[in-house]
């Protein structure tokens, strides 16, 4: 489980990609108490404070265990250009089919021209 700490790191950290690979994101999580019912995953992509991308996923409905589930996002593929090349702001949100907010952070993503920068 993340702390408010930890959420606070992803945003002064950032992962970088090559442009033009392609790539997935993998997201680990445990459900505790009660069953989550429609879990879905919302992605907003900023550059320059201004939103580029909304991209949602259908995760599934799941009951609680004691380990963790997984999900896998497709294969996407990063862009590719010089004016592609940037840092690009991330926002994550988990909700349900009643609107609840599960857990949201923001995080960044460097698009480089090779993977040395």
């Amino acid at each position: 489980m993340f702390t408010p700490g930890d959420l606070e790191k992803f945003k002064k950290e950032s992962f970088t990609l090559k442009e033009g690979v392609e790539y997935r994101i993998k997201i680990s999580f445990k459900v505790n108490k009660e069953i989550v019912s429609g879990l879905k995953y919302q992605q907003q992509t900023y550059r320059k404070g201004v939103r580029l991308d909304k991209t949602n996923y259908m995760v599934g409905s799941y009951g609680p265990r004691a380990d963790e589930y997984e999900f896998l996002t497709p294969v996407e593929e990063a862009p590719k250009g010089m004016l592609a090349r940037a840092c690009y702001n991330m926002k994550s949100l988990f909700t349900d089919d009643d609107k609840k907010n599960h857990l949201s952070w923001e995080w960044n993503l460097n698009i480089c021209k090779d993977w040395k920068n």
